[in-house]
């Protein structure tokens, strides 16, 4: 097998290995489907680009994950961006309907049961999307890429305490949020 083939291999099985995991935290982050596809595929071409050495496959995820944050600040940060208003904290505002893409489904034994399951974690999504972005960053990064604390600072540049102060403040956001929307009474 040639060197180039096996550059191919090792790039398809990081593809399949952190692809999704960083279409789920682009997603997020531009609430746009083809500007995360645009962004995942940026961070492989600059993964080909560099070649980094890494110490370990966490050093490697980090490097990953901090690469997208950086290429969807510039997404942000486009002329065409500004020119439409479409920036992410005005997204969560919306009202546009979040669709499954990026939501772990869970199997459940009956229609019903899936239909509630399925309801709850778009709104639970919803209410993510709504976040301002310095709090939807963190909540994304700990509950679902399970990172630890650690580790989201150090991929996000911020010091721990001050991620643990936004975990903290987007719990509480959030628990406000899904309270109003339950509260009938």
């Amino acid at each position: 097998m040639t060197k180039e083939g096996t550059d191919d291999r090792n790039l398809q099985l990081k593809i399949d290995e952190y692809g999704d995991m960083l279409f789920k935290l682009c997603y997020v982050r531009l609430q746009n489907v083809q500007d995360a596809e645009d962004v995942v595929q940026e961070v492989f071409y600059q993964y080909l680009k560099k070649s980094p050495a890494f110490q370990s496959p966490e050093h490697e995820k980090a490097w990953l994950l901090k690469v997208a944050l950086n290429a969807c600040r510039k997404v942000w940060r486009s002329a065409w961006r500004r020119h439409q208003g479409d920036w992410p904290e005005e997204a969560g505002d919306s009202g546009s309907e979040v669709t499954e893409d990026g939501i772990t489904t869970m199997s459940v034994p009956g229609p019903e049961e899936a239909a509630f399951s399925r309801e709850e974690r778009r709104r639970l999504m919803s209410a993510v999307l709504a976040l301002p972005v310095k709090y939807r960053d963190v909540i994304h990064l700990f509950y679902y890429e399970e990172l630890s604390v650690k580790e989201i600072a150090r991929v996000m540049g911020r010091v721990e305490s001050t991620v643990t102060s936004q975990l903290t403040r987007g719990r509480e956001l959030l628990k406000k949020s899904l309270k109003e929307e339950y509260d009938f009474g």
